[in-house]
């Protein structure tokens, strides 16, 4: 039991080895992509919402 969890552990470490990280840049750029993207989402979802609530509001009257 205790070789099988070596030998898994062994593989994964081995597997780590290949992977491809992003360079600094790489990921500076898209955090500001996300950070963006999430920014105009929240303003469009604001707007929306506010149109919505001053339509209901106007037929609740």
């Amino acid at each position: 039991m205790i070789a099988k969890i070596k030998n898994f552990f062994n593989e994964v470490k081995i597997e780590a080895k290949k992977v491809n990280y992003p360079k600094k840049d790489e990921v500076i750029a898209s955090t500001w992509v996300v950070i963006v993207t999430v920014v105009l989402i929240s303003f469009f979802l604001g707007l929306v919402d506010f149109v919505l609530s001053r339509i209901v509001a106007e037929f609740i009257r």
